[in-house]
């Protein structure tokens, strides 16, 4: 993937992140797999940041899941 399209990629999951809820209509697995193909990439320091801080939002998502369903 370029540079560009990861950048793009990046900004869209930075938009929905802060949007989803574990209630949406798309599963929270859905948007894991998305975050973690943006980690398996060659990345820049910022970027990797970002995507780290993704990685952290949708994680405290799921734990909240994991709470309701218990």
């Amino acid at each position: 993937m370029n540079h560009h399209q990861l950048e793009k990629d990046i900004e869209h999951l930075e938009h929905v992140i802060t949007h989803i809820s574990a209630e949406d209509r798309i599963p929270l697995s859905y948007w894991r797999s998305r975050i973690d193909s943006m980690s398996c990439a060659t990345l820049v320091p910022a970027q990797a940041s970002r995507v780290k801080r993704l990685n952290a939002a949708l994680s405290a998502l799921e734990a909240r899941q994991k709470a309701a369903a218990a």
